[in-house]
């Protein structure tokens, strides 16, 4: 067999590998122990996009000062926003508290909705049965 023959089919069935491969997304959002109900929200809006996108999102506490001593304020925070996002996002990774962090990693539950011309003829098929 002609080693050039070989490299050229190696490459391409690389190339093909890469193209199916799916890339997961990891995003990531940052609380403040003594956040307002407002902007808990906003964020909240923001990890629910991105969970709706099919990203991984990374929630991560942030903590200065004296905040270290009441670590269970930024708990309360996360315990609240699993509960909230309960059909949404499972917990990949439950927090911990990583130096002057606590992180947590959520991942969506269901898988994003398939995009471009296949996915409008899947809908069609279903509306018709």
């Amino acid at each position: 067999m002609d080693y050039g023959k070989y490299k050229y089919e190696r490459a391409m069935r690389q190339k093909e590998a890469r193209k199916k491969q799916a890339r997961i997304e990891v995003k990531e959002i940052k609380f403040r122990p003594k956040i307002d109900r407002h902007d808990y929200e906003t964020k909240k809006g923001h990890v629910v996009r991105f969970l709706e996108a099919g990203a991984r999102v990374k929630v991560t506490i942030m903590f200065r000062g004296r905040e270290m001593a009441h670590t269970e304020l930024g708990q309360r925070i996360l315990d609240r926003l699993v509960e909230d996002l309960d059909g949404l996002a499972t917990v990949e990774q439950p927090s911990k508290l990583d130096g002057r962090n606590m992180v947590m990693v959520l991942a969506p539950t269901r898988k994003p909705a398939p995009r471009g011309p296949q996915a409008a003829s899947a809908t069609e098929q279903k509306e018709r049965a």
